[in-house]
């Protein structure tokens, strides 16, 4: 994987922007702005079979994903 001039992972920088706690939605989490690279369809299959973590429904039109979900899979890695 590449790595900048201070040793960070492209993975990795992503994530640097992100909050410590919180929610944050999809079009956070996933590429070309989040830090994970995959489509929205391979994403919400890995949500059905447990690969990817579960979302929160704050109401009927709003879906989030607790930040240190996504913060652990990505130290996990996303593969």
């Amino acid at each position: 994987m590449a790595q900048s001039s201070d040793g960070v992972s492209a993975r990795h920088a992503g994530i640097q922007h992100f909050p410590q706690t919180g929610f944050v939605r999809l079009n956070s989490v996933l590429a070309p702005i989040g830090p994970i690279p995959i489509g929205r369809s391979t994403w919400w299959a890995g949500v059905k079979s447990g690969r990817f973590p579960k979302p929160v429904k704050l109401g009927p039109r709003t879906t989030v994903w607790r930040v240190e979900d996504i913060r652990a899979l990505i130290d996990k890695g996303v593969s």
